[in-house]
């Protein structure tokens, strides 16, 4: 059963209502955490990450002991201290060398989390090519369809787009797209999907799993002739060669509230939030302003200020248009005397 916290005050009502769900998410924060014993490679990796997440990063530089599939407490406490919602913990052990666990939050508590060990790092530093500007948002890439169907494939893409994902935009400058995080899938023999009725016990053992590639390639625009320019992709870095270890899943009554989507209020939804309203926006100021569409008038018939001047005198049918223009003239003679 999920706690529901009571505010005491106006001002923890505040704070709690800024931590509740809502239609639009903001920037996931991530939290790089180092064990108590790191290698060359696992430091390498969480310098080459956080450079793609900045500015939404905070780093840890001292050691921690800290054990995730043990004890998350100290995930949980982070979390709500910090207002961060992933964690990225690298450690290596004799037992599991150049480990990286990814873990993701929901109301400062643990939601899931997988680890997975780095096969082949290649830093950006090799790649004598230009990067990406930070705090860029990033292109995301899956080319496989294990990331659909296969249960742990589907858990690390879900963790690899919340912590890369960046601020949600409306619309997209294409000179703004400077890199692209490709994540594959190296080829294997045929897997199973498992049968949600059985469970794990179904679930193939992890080192038959095959390993999944991620690439990072900058994004360079030609002219083409045409509208749409000619894309070509350059290799920046890093590379990374990762293996499936342990994971842990949601607890399904938590993912139900993770992922429940919150009621709007009238002033939201006259702000524009939610769904769309047609003919109706919001501007940069922040006004909502509507588009009405009316049918062709006829301004002949449009009802204007009566003027005795403007009013159209009678003809007469047995009259000419010249007698009508002969009496008009002493009537207007008339008026300059008075």
């Amino acid at each position: 059963m999920l706690r529901a916290v009571k505010p005491r005050n106006a001002r923890s009502k505040r704070a709690l209502e800024a931590r509740e769900a809502k239609e639009v998410e903001d920037v996931r924060t991530a939290i790089f955490v180092k064990g108590t014993h790191t290698g060359e490679i696992v430091n390498g990796v969480m310098k080459e990450l956080m450079a793609l997440k900045r500015p939404d990063a905070i780093s840890f530089s001292k050691k921690n002991t800290v054990h995730p599939f043990e004890d998350a407490s100290s995930l949980e406490f982070w979390a709500g201290k910090n207002d961060a919602s992933m964690f990225l913990v690298g450690q290596s052990t004799k037992k599991r060398p150049a480990g990286l666990i990814i873990a993701r939050t929901f109301d400062s508590r643990l939601l899931d989390m997988c680890e997975l060990g780095v096969d082949k790092f290649v830093s950006m530093a090799e790649f004598k090519t230009p990067k990406s500007t930070p705090g860029h948002k990033p292109m995301m890439h899956f080319a496989s369809e294990l990331f659909d169907t296969h249960p742990r494939f589907t858990q690390v893409k879900s963790l690899l787009m919340d912590f890369f994902n960046g601020e949600v935009i409306d619309s997209i400058c294409l000179p703004g797209l400077e890199h692209v995080i490709s994540v594959s899938i190296a080829p294997a023999p045929s897997l199973q999907t498992l049968n949600p009725i059985l469970g794990d016990s179904q679930e193939e053992d992890v080192q038959n799993l095959p390993k999944i590639h991620i690439r990072t390639y900058t994004v360079k625009l030609l002219p083409s002739g045409t509208r749409v320019p000619r894309v070509e992709l350059t290799e920046m870095g890093p590379f990374l060669d990762l293996s499936l270890r342990r994971h842990q899943a949601a607890d399904p009554e938590m993912w139900k509230a993770a992922i429940r989507r919150p009621k709007l209020k009238k002033q939201d939804v006259e702000k524009g939030l939610g769904k769309k309203k047609k003919n109706m926006e919001v501007d940069e100021m922040g006004d909502l302003r509507g588009r009405v569409h009316i049918a062709k008038q006829d301004l002949n018939k449009l009802q204007t200020r009566k003027m005795k001047g403007l009013k159209s005198m009678p003809v007469e049918e047995g009259g000419s248009s010249e007698d009508s223009e002969q009496e008009d003239e002493p009537r207007q003679k008339k008026r300059k005397r008075d």
